[in-house]
């Protein structure tokens, strides 16, 4: 028999070296090289006479009628958003986020709720002990609920349980990194063991129409821990995200093959666990009393959803020969200094002197490049100290010859603008053309149109 080879495998992106070094030569990450030993070399014959041998499979066309997948409603409302309307039997989801923000207590409340409905629902921790989940269930209001509860690592001993009674509709694997497959070699949370331990666990799900969640880690910068091809098996990846700090959650859709993408759905963290937010606009705009220079709320999209926030800008004039700092919370920094740079040479005004910092209020995130022109706005407004009337929004891009592009979605943004009582708009002027629950749309074909008209020179 052959011995088997030494492998290093890079626990960040999946690549093998021969040797051990330091930095990763792929993703250039260092110390995450790990010794993993590697199955003995198929001989070459048997590896390369792949014709006969095998079953001949049956090929259909693009037009046969295909059924909708039916789908498993979790009681929760903004997670069946963010799934695209339920959990799909048969499917795997993995869902990531930063350690203590809500995954567990999320996984234990849907599957409370969907086992009484009168399906069966199994929740199997790696993490923590039976008791520790009970405990946590108890302080959900929960403990009543018949899911069936397992403390396990091992992906043999889990799948020989289920297979002795019937398969459950919900699975939970919490989490993928603690599962240990005996058929690989290497300590749990490696790439081949999680490679490994998700695909049978996969495998499983899609034999006996199991609705599977996998719990999976993050890296410090936000993205899943393990190999890659952990998102790439799945059917859907979820990402829960927010500021411990924060009251506000969000659930959001990054791959979704039985949905759309980029869907959201909206929690606030209370003592009684999760619960949902109907209008999330609610949690980013800040109470909204006088009228205050550098302050304007922009619509942003997610999904199919609008979400209002209120950007902040605060411009603090410096003596001359001090180094001007520029801080920025919840958006882009070199968009700013874009923004700025059109500001100073198409617009003639002057930032250079002063400090410049922008807020996205409630913790918020945005990476719409619709964002432009309300920032845009709000740093007018703050450098001239000329508050921006309070029932006004904002949205647009600007491009670096100070003209203002249209956006995506632009009558969505007015309408969800004008639900929450706002009556005016600074839009690109394509935009303005149409207008939705009869707000009054100002329209401008490029940045100096806008800065004229909040400075009151037009």
């Amino acid at each position: 028999m052959a011995k088997p080879q030494k492998r290093y495998v890079c626990q960040a992106c999946g690549s093998v070296a021969s040797k051990w070094q330091g930095q990763c030569a792929d993703c250039l990450d260092w110390n995450t090289l790990v010794e993993e030993a590697s199955a003995p070399a198929t001989p070459f014959s048997a590896k390369h006479n792949l014709r006969g041998g095998g079953r001949a499979i049956q090929l259909s066309g693009l037009d046969d009628d295909v059924p909708l997948p039916p789908r498993m409603p979790t009681g929760i409302a903004e997670l069946d958003r963010a799934l695209g309307g339920g959990m799909v039997a048969g499917s795997a989801t993995l869902i990531g986020g930063d350690p203590g923000i809500g995954k567990s207590t999320l996984l234990l409340q849907a599957a409370a709720r969907i086992v009484n409905a009168g399906l069966s629902v199994a929740y199997v921790s790696g993490e923590e002990a039976a008791d520790q989940v009970r405990l946590r269930a108890r302080r959900l209001g929960l403990g009543s609920a018949p899911v069936k509860l397992a403390a396990a690592t091992s992906v043999r001993d889990i799948l020989t349980t289920l297979e002795t009674g019937t398969a459950p509709a919900l699975l939970v694997i919490d989490s993928i990194q603690t599962m240990h497959s005996d058929l690989i070699e290497g300590a749990p949370g490696t790439v081949s063991q999680v490679r490994a331990s998700a695909h049978e666990l996969i495998r499983y799900a899609k034999d006996h129409g199991t609705a599977l969640v996998l719990v999976g880690h993050v890296t410090k910068d936000g993205s899943i821990a393990g190999p890659r091809v952990l998102e790439h098996m799945v059917d859907t990846v979820l990402s829960f995200e927010g500021e411990r700090s924060h009251q506000y959650r969000i659930l959001r859709a990054i791959k979704n093959r039985f949905g759309g993408t980029e869907e959201i759905g909206v929690f606030a963290m209370e003592a009684a666990g999760l619960s949902e937010v109907a209008n999330p606009s609610a949690l980013f705009l800040t109470q909204r009393g006088e009228a205050v220079s550098g302050a304007i709320v922009f619509p942003a999209m997610e999904g199919t959803r609008g979400v209002l926030v209120e950007i902040q800008a605060l411009v603090v004039r410096l003596a001359s020969g001090a180094t001007p700092r520029r801080a920025v919370v919840g958006w882009d920094s070199g968009r700013l200094a874009m923004i700025l740079a059109v500001l100073e040479a198409r617009c003639g005004l002057s930032f250079s002197t002063a400090e410049v910092y922008l807020n996205v209020a409630g913790g918020y995130r945005v990476v719409d490049p619709a964002a432009d022109l309300a920032v845009a706005a709000a740093l007018v407004s703050a450098l001239s100290e000329r508050p921006i009337p309070a029932d006004t929004i904002a949205f647009g891009e600007v491009a670096l010859s100070s003209e203002l592009r249209p956006v995506a979605h632009a009558p969505l943004r007015l309408k969800e603008a004008a639900k929450l009582g706002f009556e005016r708009a600074l839009v690109p002027a394509s935009a303005a053309e149409g207008k939705a629950g009869g707000m009054a749309a100002s329209g401008f074909a490029s940045l100096g149109g806008l800065v004229d008209h909040l400075l009151g020179r037009a």
